[in-house]
This record gives structure tokens, C-alpha cells and sequence, in this order.
């Protein structure tokens, strides 16, 4: 079966910019479900690396394709804990999931060794075996806040992620405050589009302004730059 690969395309904007694509967007696309009353969620994501900082060099020296793993929550909660392997290719993803349980996060995590593999999803199997053969481990977490809009036709999504910021305390993942750090400067926030085959013309016009700066953002990779 052929690899989904989606399209990917990452914009920093202003908060004065948001607040236009806002008012955009809302007439002609829906609210993602799973956002709050104040149409937000957070999100919040550890990521592995080997010893040799494969994925951070990878990003860095811009070859592809590359793929990262991580474990990520919503909301700061850990009724729903998922493992995600993001695969890139020039403007293109491909993303593969599963749910852990606790104990399942605490043995990828946390404990060393390959450990029980028994019961575990595959791609945890994979990490796993990368933990023994290369040293994958946590290297960092990623929170922010997201404001998601969603279009059928597509599978369109667009999102407003606020307030990025890192924190290289690994143990504290499901802490509240685990020294979180602001990595991009006060004001500037980030815009991603995301779609399968096609972007409607009348998405793509809405999105449309002048002065966004498309950009080569790798939230994993900059918030790692803030901690070597």
C-alpha cells in the first residue's frame, strides 16, 4: 500500500495578521471539535532524538527524508496519550499514530533498555528497537497554544500556533510549568497549511496577504537550538 503524504506549508505571522485571517476563515471553514469555548487546545509534545542528534542535524543541514518521533498530549491531560512518527519529504508529510497507555509512555520515555514490547502498537515496537540500537531518547518538549480550522473538500486543516515555547526538563512532561520558554520573539506566531491533493481556491484567496514570510519551521528544531 503507497504512503498518504499530505502537503505542508508553515507562514510566521503577526497577531494583528491572525486576527484578519480570523475573520477570513471563519466564514467559510468550521472549528476543529476538539477546541475549547475559546476556539483553542493545547498541545503539547516530547520529542526523541538518538545520540548522535540525527534529527536535529538532519534539520539543520535540510536533507530529506527525515523523520521524527514524539509523544504528544492536549490540554496538559493523559487521558489520551499518542505516539506520532512525522515523516518529511521537500513540502510534504506523511504521519503515522498510535495511543499509549501510561505504562506504556513511562517504558518509551523513561525507562532504558528495548524493555516488554509485548501488547505494544508497532510504531511503539519500532521506537523501541531504536532505543536499543541508536539511543533514541527525549530530548526536549514542545507546547503551544492552537487555534485549528478544518474544510472537508481537501481535507483542508489551518492552524494558529501561539505562544511556542520549549523546555528541556523531560521528567516534568505532564508538569503544568516545566520552565517553559517563549522561542520565537514577542508577538510573531506561526501559521500552518495543511491539505491533500488540492487547496480550494476560495481557502487559498483568504489566506492570501501580502507580507506573510513563508518560512522552513521545525518547531523541534528550534526549540532544541535554545538548550544545546
Amino acid at each position: 500500500m503507497q504512503e498518504k503524504y499530505r502537503h505542508e506549508f508553515k507562514y510566521l505571522c503577526s497577531e494583528a495578521q491572525l486576527t484578519m485571517l480570523a475573520v477570513r476563515l471563519k466564514g467559510i471553514m468550521q472549528t476543529d471539535s476538539h477546541a475549547g469555548s475559546n476556539g483553542r487546545y493545547g498541545v503539547k509534545s516530547l520529542y526523541f532524538d538518538d545520540e548522535d542528534d540525527r534529527c536535529f542535524m538532519e534539520n539543520e543541514d535540510g536533507t530529506g527524508p527525515r523523520e521524527k518521533y514524539r509523544i504528544r498530549i492536549y490540554n496538559n491531560q493523559g487521558g489520551r496519550i499518542s505516539l506520532e512518527c512525522k515523516r518529511k519529504e521537500n513540502d510534504r508529510v506523511n504521519k503515522k499514530s498510535c495511543l499509549l497507555t501510561p505504562e506504556q509512555f513511562q517504558e518509551l520515555a523513561y525507562r532504558k533498555g528495548a524493555g516488554d514490547m509485548e501488547g505494544m502498537p508497532e510504531l511503539a515496537r519500532r521506537l523501541m528497537v531504536l532505543k536499543k540500537s541508536s539511543g533514541m531518547r527525549p530530548k526536549i518538549i514542545v507546547s503551544y497554544e492552537r487555534t485549528p480550522y478544518v474544510y472537508k473538500n481537501g481535507n483542508v486543516r489551518v492552524t494558529f500556533d501561539r505562544n511556542i515555547a520549549s523546555s528541556s526538563r523531560v521528567k516534568d512532561f505532564f508538569a503544568e510549568d516545566a520552565g517553559r520558554r517563549q522561542v520565537l520573539p514577542a508577538g510573531q506566531q506561526l501559521l500552518e497549511v495543511k491539505y491533500d491533493e488540492y487547496l480550494p481556491d476560495h481557502i487559498y484567496h483568504a489566506l492570501s496577504l501580502a507580507d506573510m514570510q513563508r518560512i522552513t519551521f521545525s518547531k523541534y528544531y528550534l526549540c532544541r537550538k535554545y538548550h544545546l
